[in-house]
């Protein structure tokens, strides 16, 4: 093993290990990647207590650290969400191999046979902070797409995501598959993200996934494509003709059932007919629900409610707040919007279709949903079986990253003896 304390050094072996990996990963049988998911799902079953055990470590880590309670809520895991990380696992086997599939086929006058088909990256670097779901998410999506990767999670969950990563790759031993396709960076050394930021020699595209301050750091810093989103600042609509049950329904999940995921609404957005009834009947019912709702004039006489400041506007809270202010119609919330979204997830409430179709058209977010929760936004739910990251960026990848979007494409030309005139 290569000396940990000589960080450039490590990640020169990491890279290298995942460079010739990934080479052989390229052209896996499509079966011996989902027998390899299968059995790594087996093993976190196998292994459920121990990764308690190692989980009850991070956050005692956690804690001693100070994190706050959003994150520390990222990092847990419990019988329910180690459920969840194996269920992951097998809806990732059971989907269609993307590697080889023909995009798009087409014949030329020349004699040419042309078929564009889906093709791995190459090695993957993913970077994320606290939730040690994330080891075993992208090291399946990764897998599934023939990349290899390199993982460097939060220092505060590095023992769960050790276990994790071992369960992994018994999965790949298991398939007769390289077991450096998936690695664990196995140092909180802040130095090794560094080292990942300017691999250009072993690196193809990195994904960060975590706070502003970490996406940030990545985005400036990085010599390396890029998939991310800075923030989640999500937006929810809600329209004069709302169902009112739907509403309140939606609105309040969208806030209150995960307030530290990146599809939790940070702002409601409220038709101004709405005003003096179900608009704020929604901000009462958040408050009493234990959410500070930062309201706008027409919403601070409600019980629980405080006064916003400019600051609230375009604000992630990832806690129990929300910022609240009234709209004059559709047009009014697609301005706001624009003015503030972070361009990931927002939503409408409404049963006119016009309006829905409208708010769609011109809302540029990777995400729009209608009548639905915004904590809907990500892979697991759009069947992806889990996601690497949401890509908010226009080149490539945008939205919920899964196997799919692990791919480029190259173009297999096929003729019988042509020449070119």
């Amino acid at each position: 093993m290569t000396d940990q304390t000589d960080i450039p050094a490590l990640m020169k072996d990491i890279g290298a290990r995942a460079r010739a990996a990934a080479a052989e990963l390229a052209f896996a049988k499509p079966e011996a990647k989902k027998a390899a998911l299968e059995a790594a799902a087996e093993q976190v079953l196998a292994r459920a207590e121990e990764i308690k055990a190692a989980n009850a470590k991070d956050q005692e880590f956690a804690t001693e650290k100070g994190i706050s309670p959003a994150m520390m809520d990222r990092l847990k895991l419990d019988d329910d969400r180690i459920r969840s990380i194996v269920d992951g696992l097998r809806a990732i086997a059971g989907q269609d191999d993307p590697v080889g599939a023909v995009m798009t086929e087409w014949d030329m006058p020349s004699g040419l046979n042309i078929r564009r088909v889906r093709t791995p990256l190459g090695v993957v670097g993913v970077i994320y902070e606290s939730r040690p779901n994330v080891t075993a998410d992208a090291g399946a999506l990764c897998l599934k797409s023939g990349n290899a990767v390199i993982l460097r999670g939060g220092s505060e969950g590095l023992n769960s995501s050790t276990i994790l990563t071992e369960c992994l790759k018994a999965g790949l031993e298991k398939a007769g598959l390289p077991v450096d396709a998936i690695q664990l960076v196995p140092t909180r050394d802040r130095a090794a993200v560094s080292e990942m930021l300017k691999a250009t020699d072993y690196i193809d595209v990195i994904v960060p996934r975590g706070g502003k301050g970490l996406v940030g750091l990545v985005q400036r810093e990085a010599r390396v494509p890029v998939f991310a989103h800075l923030e989640g600042i999500v937006h929810i609509y809600v329209d004069k003709d709302a169902d009112p049950k739907k509403a309140m329904e939606v609105v309040l999940n969208a806030k209150t059932r995960r307030t530290g995921i990146c599809g939790a609404a940070e702002c409601l957005l409220v038709h101004e007919d709405l005003k003096d009834g179900l608009g704020r009947e929604i901000v009462a019912a958040l408050a009493k629900a234990g959410v500070t709702v930062h309201a706008a004039p027409e919403f601070q006489d409600v019980e629980g409610a405080v006064a916003a400041t400019d600051d609230d506007w375009g604000r992630e809270y990832l806690d129990m707040d929300i910022a609240a202010k009234t709209v004059r119609d559709v047009d009014g919330a697609i301005e706001h919007i624009r003015a503030y979204s972070s361009n990931h997830t927002d939503g409408i409430l409404t049963e006119n279709k016009a309006t829905a179709e409208r708010f769609f058209e011109r809302v540029d977010s990777a995400i729009l949903v209608h009548n639905a929760s915004t904590q809907f936004a990500d892979g697991g739910e759009f069947g992806m079986g889990a996601e690497i990251g949401i890509a908010t960026g226009k080149m490539h990848a945008r939205g919920p990253v899964g196997a799919e979007q692990l791919t480029s494409f190259k173009y297999l030309v096929v003729g019988d003896g042509a020449v070119r005139s």
